[in-house]
């Protein structure tokens, strides 16, 4: 029976913003999740104004609607998207310990 591998745990030991592949995939998945919205709102539209009574086709424009203008604020939020910053210690901040003491001078020898 082979051994289980060690489950270690990360530490953040820089401030550095997240990697850009990794900024970039959250973005694409938010992105796709908003573009299947939209599609399911396009859908749900077309069924509601042609298999639905009148009274629920105020729902089925509000459905086109939200297919129309859900692409745009989609590629808004997607590139608008922040970087996620690490959680350690900043390498540019000041530090926050002490200055180091000078070592004491030996005593002059006074003749």
């Amino acid at each position: 029976m082979p051994p289980e591998p060690r489950k270690q745990q990360v530490f953040s030991i820089t401030t550095a913003a997240e990697s850009q592949s990794a900024d970039r995939g959250r973005r694409e998945r938010r992105y796709a999740i908003s573009m299947g919205i939209r599609t399911l709102c396009f859908i749900g539209g077309v069924i509601v104004l042609t298999a639905v009574p009148s009274p629920w086709s105020r729902f089925g424009w509000i459905l086109f609607v939200g297919a129309v203008f859900l692409p745009y604020t989609s590629v808004v939020l997607a590139n608008a998207g922040v970087r996620k910053k690490g959680s350690g210690p900043s390498p540019f901040g000041p530090e926050t310990k002490g200055q180091i003491e000078p070592p004491a001078a030996p005593p002059l020898d006074r003749e």
